[in-house]
């Protein structure tokens, strides 16, 4: 990882590498890996295992990809609560349509970081202004369906 102008870009840059761009080289990986972890247990709840073990076999990479640069860099990064991550989520998986096991997995890590039903019942009304009526259902139905499991349906 390089830093400039306070972003953050992955891979190489002409000015020189990161010890952990170098091919083989494992420093830091095991601090990144192990706060990775840590964030995405804390998010996701048991559910971070069950992505992990549905990976194991088929994309362990993609596993190791998502612990050590989605949950131990960005969701580890400052700038944002868990609170905030966990709209900003719920609103792109919404918009982008067709993730309902992603936004399912959001809305319980939503939850578990101490979001009111109500909250993230807002964030998914706003995508409908954004990026459709069609896709704000769909992801409302997921909503629902997350709510109902958790018992936590807000207009009961």
């Amino acid at each position: 990882m390089t830093e400039t102008a306070g972003t953050r870009t992955a891979g190489h840059d002409s000015g020189g590498t990161d010890a952990g761009d170098i091919p083989g080289d494992t420093t830091g990986d095991e601090e990144r890996h192990k706060r990775g972890m840590d964030r995405m247990r804390q998010v996701l709840g048991p559910h971070a295992d069950t992505v992990l073990g549905d990976l194991a076999d088929v994309a362990p990479e993609l596993g190791r990809f998502i612990v050590e640069f989605a949950y131990g860099e960005v969701h580890s990064s400052p700038g944002l609560d868990h609170r905030q991550r966990s709209l900003v989520a719920i609103s792109v998986l919404s918009g982008i349509g067709g993730c309902d096991p992603a936004l399912t997995l959001h809305v319980h890590g939503a939850l578990n970081v101490g979001l009111d039903p109500s909250e993230i019942v807002e964030a998914v009304m706003q995508c409908a202004v954004y990026a459709g009526f069609p896709r704000a259902l769909c992801a409302m139905a997921v909503v629902r369906r997350v709510f109902e499991e958790r018992g936590v349906l807000p207009r009961e």
